[in-house]
């Protein structure tokens, strides 16, 4: 530390902007609810830090997603119009210095939903384009998705519990300043897939997970995550899916007071069709904003808004949330 940042760092210590070692920056949870690559066992981003030997993690993450994409070829054919709502318990535990186990059960419920009018009336508000969304009914319920063999199909409400996943992570590199971790992962084919509540097939990744501090001056934490994917055979999917997938993450943690930080953050993936239609067959680019407020020792607080920056790859918005404990100090 040179003799210029020592007093810098001491004074932002002293207005509670240097974040406290004993409280862990996590990048938001975001997943991608199209309606297709939503079934996938894409793992969302997480700190390369594990949770130390003994600890245990507990996280409610909620998220609501409205889809409208219309589009055909000679080929093929999509439709997705509607909203889908998830709910995940998260339980991680520590069970030896640098290791720790990850599971993670959803819910998950397809529905008409009710924003189709608040996005609708944003769209007009700025005079932009809403592709086609406002020329047809709100708050319906109809995924499709057809090619010249085959048709699957979504028109009903549907509720149930989604694909669990089990992960195991481990940390190879830990300093106080960085870490790097390696983590694995397997997502059981448990959810309906005729309810489109899962793939109905099994998952397994592989993950490369990056996290580190003060690139500046600034409270600054970063997280970056690489890794590939290699999906079951699913009947949901059907022929043109494609089984081995790269995803990949970064996501900067700005910590804006002692107990808030403010959060961007990128994910990717690639298509979960080879598809010549966008919404199916293209890579997915989403852009998160969000906020982190920790509330209460080892409790903690996320609210963000996930933007599909590769159009039509996500859906037109999702907003979530979620509430974290840990035990242990």
């Amino acid at each position: 530390m040179t003799g210029r940042s020592g007093p810098l760092r001491l004074a932002a210590a002293a207005l509670g902007l240097v974040p406290a070692l004993a409280v862990a920056s996590e990048p938001l949870y975001v997943k991608n609810l199209s309606p297709l690559a939503g079934l996938l066992g894409l793992p969302s981003q997480r700190s390369a830090r594990p949770l130390p030997a003994g600890q245990l993690a507990v996280a409610l993450q909620g998220s609501v997603a409205n889809n409208y994409v219309h589009d055909d070829s000679t080929t093929e054919f999509v439709n997705f119009d509607g909203e889908t709502r998830r709910l995940a318990l998260e339980l991680r535990y520590g069970f030896a210095r640098d290791w720790d186990v990850q599971l993670e059960i959803p819910w998950l419920e397809h529905g008409g939903g009710d924003l189709d009018k608040v996005i609708d009336d944003w769209h007009d508000l700025w005079d932009m384009s809403d592709g086609g969304r406002s020329q047809v009914s709100r708050d319906l319920l109809d995924y499709r998705y057809a090619t010249t063999s085959e048709v699957v199909g979504l028109g009903d409400d549907a509720s149930g519990v989604g694909d669990i996943s089990l992960a195991l992570s481990h940390a190879f590199y830990r300093q106080e300043a960085a870490a790097a971790a390696i983590a694995v992962g397997y997502k059981f084919g448990s959810g309906d897939e005729e309810d489109w509540l899962g793939s109905g097939a099994d998952d397994v990744f592989v993950a490369l997970r990056l996290s580190g501090e003060h690139l500046s001056e600034l409270p600054l934490s970063w997280h970056g995550q690489a890794g590939y994917l290699r999906a079951g055979d699913s009947d949901l999917l059907g022929r043109a899916q494609q089984r081995d997938l790269w995803f990949a993450g970064i996501a900067m943690d700005w910590r804006v007071a002692g107990d808030w930080s403010l959060l961007a953050q990128v994910d990717a993936h690639a298509a979960p069709l080879d598809s010549g239609l966008t919404a199916t067959g293209d890579d997915a680019f989403l852009l998160t904003g969000g906020v982190i407020w920790r509330f209460a020792p080892r409790w903690c607080a996320q609210f963000s808004l996930v933007e599909d920056i590769a159009v039509e790859t996500a859906p037109d918005v999702s907003f979530q949330a979620g509430i974290s404990y840990r035990t242990g100090d």
